[in-house]
């Protein structure tokens, strides 16, 4: 099975939006510690119409991985550089579709002329970042109740 990348359609937003979610219940336990308000409160607008607006955003690149047409992968960046989401479905943790969505991501904004990539990772994906090339900016802080990293990844060099 071969991960296929390609740039987010509208009609992948509920698909998209089903990873995304999914990705935060069973595989970010470490940062919403199954915390009925903290997840309310990250899940509550992760919704088809937000993932729809995300992709149709014109100050944003957004992409889908997919495995046997199945989506199992949602990115996306603004043309600043910010990674917004990077969620991967829990099936396919460790099995090179984060990495496809984010060499997406960093492609896509190298062309564009940015320098750097810059983000802010949750506990459950900082090692992922660190070993795509991401370092941490400053010391982690907290929003809504939970740890965040923020990170960059320069990309000098590419396009």
């Amino acid at each position: 099975m071969k991960i296929q990348v390609r740039t987010a359609k509208e009609s992948d937003a509920i698909a998209a939006c089903n990873v995304i979610r999914s990705s935060i219940l069973r595989c970010c336990a470490e940062d919403h510690r199954n915390d009925a308000k903290l997840l309310e409160g990250w899940l509550h607008n992760k919704t088809p119409e937000f993932v729809l607006r995300c992709i149709l955003d014109p100050t944003a690149y957004s992409v889908v991985a997919s495995m046997d047409e199945e989506i199992v992968g949602f990115g996306s960046a603004l043309d600043t550089g910010e990674v917004t989401l990077c969620y991967v479905a829990p099936s396919m943790i460790f099995k090179g579709v984060g990495k496809a969505l984010l060499t997406a991501l960093e492609e896509h904004a190298a062309l564009a002329g940015v320098d750097a990539l810059h983000l802010d990772s949750t506990r459950t994906a900082r090692a992922f970042y660190l070993r795509n090339g991401f370092m941490a900016e400053v010391p982690p802080v907290q929003a809504f109740g939970m740890e965040g990293q923020p990170m960059r990844k320069e990309l000098l060099g590419r396009g």
